[in-house]
């Protein structure tokens, strides 16, 4: 392996671990905040005051640091699908720290996503030189990445401006399609900023290149507009569903923009870039199953009475009368039952 790609998968990991473990460590947060106070679920914000709910944001900030500095010295053919890797740890630690048991196919999924992640790295591409942001703005207005750009935010617009209207709550394509593709572009101007940072850190100050700020703009355009709408994908549909569409289509929109715009691929052999789609498609799949695997939220209670409302049992007996019964009540007869949660007024 090449001792910047090295560097890069180095922290990658790092960033796995730290993201993976934030989501752990808040939601251990969330929940004491919600014994003392309204859950988060229900617009309660106790959990500001929950030191262990900022610990898990210090760590989750930590982890984007680490995937920031990550894009500077590897590929993001390298980089992007190894944040797979945080579902794993996530996963893990929640199997002994949540009580959130991880099935013998949850199992299945994380050696797939470490297989997967495994042949990516064997096979990931050298990273191309940069001496200076000019250099990545000739690479940016390459025809073929104008191209790119010019499609991405075409279907970005006829998604945001037509579909997000109409089908945003229905087809869940439509929310994640808009921060995966709008994703890509924030990749590309992530690396570039980073790379920017290294040479100015290095003596050769890049910030007096006009090309600088431009990708800071993008990449602060591209960020906004892709939480904005990853948070209404969240919102709308469950997250086992969410999680794996859009990590299947944010990697893949990256991958092939930086395909494009760095020419990650040229020069490596056809069994090479098989064997990375391979690994990727490896990597998809163990994250799909470990999603599916998940057990659902627990619904939102929206009205404070559901609680305290009786269950009521229906009891069809031979002779055709009815008997219903409370669950507070000992007795219970072997009818054919049917089930109510509703209360009555």
């Amino acid at each position: 392996m090449y001792s910047s790609n090295l560097i890069g998968f180095i922290l990658a990991l790092v960033s796995s671990a730290f993201i993976g473990s934030s989501f752990i460590i808040k939601k251990k947060g969330l929940r004491r905040a919600g014994v003392n106070g309204p859950s988060a679920s229900v617009g309660g914000y106790g959990y500001l005051l929950e030191p262990l709910w900022w610990i898990g944001m210090i760590t989750m900030v930590v982890g984007e640091i680490a995937n920031f500095v990550a894009y500077i010295y590897a590929p993001a053919v390298l980089v992007t699908p190894l944040g797979a890797l945080s579902i794993i740890v996530s996963a893990v630690l929640a199997h002994f720290l949540l009580n959130e048991k991880l099935q013998r196919m949850g199992m299945l999924g994380c050696l797939l996503c470490i297989v997967g992640s495994t042949i990516i790295v064997l096979h990931a591409p050298e990273e191309m030189s940069v001496t200076s942001v000019e250099e990545i703005w000739e690479l940016a207005i390459q025809p073929a990445f104008l191209l790119y750009t010019a499609s991405v935010v075409a279907v970005a617009l006829v998604l945001i401006l037509y579909c997000a209207p109409r089908y945003g709550q229905t087809n869940i394509l439509v929310y994640v399609g808009i921060c995966s593709t709008i994703g890509s572009l924030t990749v590309m101007s992530i690396k570039a900023i980073g790379i920017a940072i290294e040479l100015t850190l290095e003596g050769s100050n890049q910030a007096v290149y006009f090309q600088t700020w431009i990708f800071a703009m993008v990449a602060v355009t591209c960020i906004i507009t892709q939480l904005n709408y990853l948070n209404m994908a969240l919102d709308t549909f469950n997250t086992t569903v969410v999680s794996p569409i859009y990590y299947a289509m944010f990697t893949a929109f990256t991958i092939l923009a930086s395909a494009i715009m760095f020419k990650d691929y040229s020069g490596q052999s056809a069994s090479s870039v098989a064997s990375e789609l391979c690994g990727f498609i490896t990597v998809l799949s163990g994250t799909a199953v470990l999603h599916s695997t998940r057990d659902p939220d627990p619904p939102i209670l929206t009205d404070l009475y559901t609680p305290l409302s009786p269950k009521v049992s229906w009891y069809i007996q031979g002779n055709g009368e009815v008997w219903k019964q409370k669950d507070e009540d000992g007795s219970s007869p072997s009818f054919i039952t049917i089930l109510r949660q509703d209360y009555f007024k």
